[in-house]
């Protein structure tokens, strides 16, 4: 798909714009089919649906992030442009734009993710680089997340072959600062990924939307060492929603960060003690190069009139529910009450999730 300047820069400043999060982006599209058409009627159906005033994102602070991402050398990827990584356009939802620094055909390979442990055993460091190392030489990229650690050295192990590294913050937030020197390697030999704004600093809130592109980007996730209570355990989490596979290498019970990867393995993850272990359980997916689907998209109707609107909302509670479960107590089309959801997001009145769910 060919994605004109024009509808870039649109689909950047609609993902700026307030209460537009990637689910309700996908929508936007949907129903609008081009991002231009949806900011020129996000006004009218916010008013509709009984918001205030609104303003999309400010097309001079638009042109701004992009100023700051070329003077990085830095890349605009947006969703349906050609080098858009594949296995991230099937995630439910994909973000809708990326900057990447480096190699951006790296995005493009099968990839696997290898994580863990912050304060990462020298034993632990050791299985990740050399897991790395062995992964990259099958044609693999090692895609990971610039943390100390079990990140790191996966990154250093895959550096020679290819590695991709996913970021909180923007494409230049050097975080930890200690691995400035394998920043910079990364930009010159791998990948730098980022669907934040260039020159943003990571928060705590960055980083689930950090790991779900860590597993969205692979085939599958390795956790070396990770505690029960860790991010690396909510990216196997991810992996495994998104239908990817997870491995888990085994350690001793009397060490607190093997209790993630063994809680893992009971739970139906793969014991990865060796590269053939990987390569095994993922069989033919990578060495037919299979690529999962994209979601379906559902047709939005143009307008909802405001009884379906106030119906679709007596029905929401904090409980996340499915969609397709709203429809069938309403009896109405899916489409229809997908369109009363996007509207009443639009206005505060619904949350949009992954997998079709929404919530008050």
């Amino acid at each position: 798909m060919t994605v004109d300047a024009a509808e870039r820069i649109a689909r950047l400043q609609l993902a700026r714009s307030e209460r537009i999060g990637p689910v309700t982006f996908a929508q936007l599209l949907a129903r609008y089919g081009t991002a231009a058409a949806a900011l020129d009627a996000l006004p009218g159906v916010i008013r509709k649906a009984g918001g205030a005033a609104y303003t999309a994102a400010r097309i001079e602070d638009v042109q701004s992030e992009v100023a700051r991402g070329e003077a990085l050398g830095a890349r605009l990827l947006v969703i349906g442009e050609q080098d858009y990584p594949p296995a991230l356009a099937a995630v439910d939802p994909a973000p809708p734009v990326l900057w990447i620094r480096g190699k951006v055909e790296l995005l493009s390979r099968d990839s696997i993710a290898i994580v863990g442990a912050r304060i990462a055993s020298a034993g632990g460091q050791r299985i990740a680089r050399g897991l790395a190392s062995q992964l990259g030489e099958t044609g693999m990229s090692v895609v990971s997340g610039l943390a100390r650690g079990i990140d790191a050295a996966a990154h250093w192990g895959a550096v020679p072959t290819g590695t991709v590294a996913v970021l909180g913050g923007g494409v230049d937030d050097v975080y930890p600062s200690d691995n400035r020197e394998l920043y910079d390697r990364l930009v010159d030999e791998g990948c730098i990924v980022s669907e934040s704004p260039p020159g943003t600093r990571a928060q705590a809130r960055d980083f689930p939307r950090r790991n779900r592109i860590i597993s969205g980007l692979s085939q599958g996730v390795i956790v070396v060492e990770a505690e029960i209570r860790s991010g690396s355990l909510i990216t196997a989490r991810l992996a495994a929603e998104q239908g990817r596979e997870v491995f888990a290498v085994p350690g001793s019970p009397l060490d607190p960060r093997s209790r993630g990867p063994n809680s893992l393995i009971r739970d139906g993850a793969t014991l990865c003690e060796r590269v053939e272990d990987v390569l095994e359980a993922l069989g033919t997916r990578v060495a037919r190069r299979v690529r999962p689907e994209p979601p379906p998209t559902v047709a939005l109707p143009d307008e909802v009139d405001s009884e379906t609107l106030s119906r679709v909302e007596a029905l929401l509670s904090p409980t996340p529910t499915p969609r397709d479960d709203l429809a069938r107590s309403l009896t109405l089309p899916v489409a229809v009450v997908s369109g009363a959801l996007l509207e009443l997001s639009l206005v505060g009145r619904a949350r949009l999730l992954p997998g079709g769910l929404a919530s008050r």
